[in-house]
């Protein structure tokens, strides 16, 4: 069963520059997506529709069968969708600790021991006690892109965007960071939608859609 759907879906910026058209597609639970195509076809545009950040000109997007137009966008953003970044967003002067717990005071997670759950979800991720509790600045691209993950995850949204999450990164750590997501879908049945310019890394997910096809098809 599909928890995020696109019915009929279409986005322009203005009348002659039309980005998005007529889109359908479905994604469930357990797996993880690849959003591909060249540039200017929409990819980051339909992420950002995706994530309630923008509103389509028509169409639907359907989160649980609900229209997310029509729901509280604060509770959508911090509860029901994660976002992971390829700049990550973080702050650098705190700790990767310290970051995970913001995200979920900003979520107004009701946790008793928010800290010891952050360190949890850092450990998920691949982060060892003392890289956990040092300054995000100090942290290598690929230790920090892990703690931008965590913070994703930190209120257990049960769908994941990510913004060409190894765009900065070397070979051996983009194994590594789609490893992490791909085990977030298939351990944690989360949906994962990864927006990427790699062919490699699109070929490591579990379906492909190009959007440079998909929108001749809907035109």
């Amino acid at each position: 069963m599909s928890v995020l759907s696109i019915r009929n879906l279409s986005f322009a910026y203005d009348r002659h520059h039309p980005v998005i058209r007529n889109l359908s597609l479905d994604f469930e639970k357990g797996k993880s997506y690849a959003i591909i195509g060249r540039s200017g076809a929409g990819k980051t545009t339909l992420l950002s529709m995706l994530s309630g950040l923008l509103k389509p000109v028509k169409g639907e997007i359907l989160y649980n069968d609900r229209d997310i137009t029509k729901v509280n966008q604060f509770v959508y953003r911090s509860r029901d969708v994660g976002v992971v970044f390829q700049s990550y967003n973080l702050l650098p002067k705190l700790t990767a600790v310290e970051n995970v717990v913001l995200s979920m005071d900003i979520a107004k997670v009701r946790r008793v021991r928010k800290k010891e759950s952050a360190r949890t979800l850092l450990e998920r991720v691949g982060l060892t006690d003392r890289e956990m509790n040092r300054r995000v600045l100090l942290l290598s691209g690929g230790q920090q892109q892990r703690v931008a993950i965590a913070r994703a995850l930190s209120y257990n949204p049960p769908v994941i965007l990510a913004d060409e999450p190894t765009g900065n990164l070397d070979v051996y750590t983009t194994n590594e960071i789609m490893t992490i997501l791909n085990q977030l879908a298939h351990d944690y049945e989360k949906c994962i939608i990864i927006v990427t310019h790699s062919p490699q890394v699109a070929e490591m997910t579990d379906q492909i859609f190009d959007l440079s096809v998909l929108n001749q098809r809907g035109s």
